[in-house]
C-alpha cells in the first residue's frame, strides 16, 4: 500500500507539473505573437510613412537632387497636398535622408501622428514651433521630427555628437514658398533638456538674444568657431533621445545666406 501511494503522489506532481509547463509555454507563445503583431505594426508603418514621402519627393522635387545648384521645390505642388505647407529642409552632402517638406498649424501636436499627406501615422511630419513665423523671420525658429528607428525623419541628426561629421556636413538648407534659400551653417548641436532655453523664440533685447547665443554655444557638444551676432538668425533642429524622455537632440544653425532660387519651370520638367 505504501508504494502504491507513493506511486499516486509521484503522478499527480508529473500532471501538475505538466500542466504549469503547458501554461507557461502558451504565455510565451502569446507574449512572442503579442509582440511580433506590435513590431509588425511599427515596422509596416515606417514602411507606409517611407513610401508616402517618395511619393511627395517624386511630385515636389525637381532637377539633381544629389548636386545642390540643381535642386528644385515645385510649392504649388506641396501645397495642393497640404495647405500648411512653409518651406522644405534638406541637408547636403549628409545626412541626406533628411528632405522632407516643412509644415506649420496653430497646434504642434497636430503633426506628431500625421503625415504630409494628413495619414494617421506615427512617422508624422517636420513640422515648424506653431509660436514662429512662417518665413522664419524670428531670431529662432524651431523646427521638430520625430527620431524614427528606421533612420528615417529626424534620426540622423544624432550625427552630429560627432564633431569629425559635422566637420564634413556643417550645413543644411531650407527653401522657402517665396524662392529664397536659407544656408544655415550649424553653430551648435548636443543633447539638452526639453526644458533648456534653446527653445526661446522671443526676446527683449539684443542682450537677451545675446544670452541665448552665449548658452546655445555653451551647450554644444563641441566648439565649432562658427560666429553668430545679433543680427543674425537662427533655425534650431530638435528631436528626441533614446536615453531619456526629457532629453532632447538638437542642432542649431545660423542663417548665413538667402539666396534665390530656380522657378519649376513646368514644360521642362514634364
Amino acid at each position: 500500500m505504501g508504494e502504491r501511494k507513493k506511486y499516486h503522489r509521484g503522478r499527480r506532481k508529473k500532471k501538475k507539473g505538466g500542466i504549469i509547463s503547458t501554461l507557461i509555454l502558451i504565455i510565451a507563445i502569446a507574449v512572442f505573437c503579442v509582440s511580433g503583431y506590435q513590431l509588425y505594426k511599427i515596422f509596416g508603418g515606417y514602411h507606409q510613412g517611407k513610401s508616402e514621402y517618395d511619393k511627395v519627393r517624386e511630385v515636389a522635387v525637381h532637377g539633381d537632387d544629389k548636386d545642390e545648384d540643381e535642386f528644385v521645390v515645385d510649392f504649388d505642388e506641396l501645397k495642393k497636398i497640404n495647405a500648411d505647407t512653409v518651406g522644405w529642409i534638406r541637408f547636403y552632402p549628409e545626412p541626406s535622408q533628411i528632405s522632407y517638406p516643412l509644415v506649420q498649424t496653430t497646434d504642434n501636436d497636430l503633426y506628431l501622428n500625421r503625415t504630409f499627406s494628413a495619414n494617421e501615422n506615427t512617422v508624422g511630419a517636420i513640422f515648424v514651433n506653431c509660436d514662429n513665423a512662417s518665413d522664419f523671420s524670428d531670431r529662432n525658429t524651431i523646427i521638430y521630427g520625430h527620431r524614427m528607428m528606421d533612420h528615417s525623419m529626424f534620426h540622423d541628426l544624432e550625427k552630429y555628437k560627432d564633431e569629425s561629421f559635422w566637420k564634413e556636413n556643417p550645413y543644411f538648407y531650407i527653401y522657402t514658398p517665396d524662392g529664397r534659400k536659407l544656408s544655415c551653417h550649424i553653430y551648435s548641436a548636443g543633447i539638452v533638456k526639453d526644458t533648456s532655453s534653446t527653445y526661446l523664440t522671443q526676446f527683449a533685447s539684443d542682450e537677451e538674444y545675446q544670452a541665448f547665443l552665449d548658452d546655445t554655444k555653451r551647450a554644444g557638444a563641441y566648439h565649432t568657431g562658427v560666429e553668430v551676432t545679433t543680427d543674425q538668425r537662427v533655425v534650431t533642429l530638435s528631436t528626441c533621445t533614446a536615453a531619456s524622455d526629457d532629453n532632447r537632440m538638437v542642432v542649431r544653425g545660423v542663417i548665413e545666406s538667402e539666396d534665390v532660387v530656380k522657378k519649376v519651370m513646368k514644360k521642362r520638367w514634364k
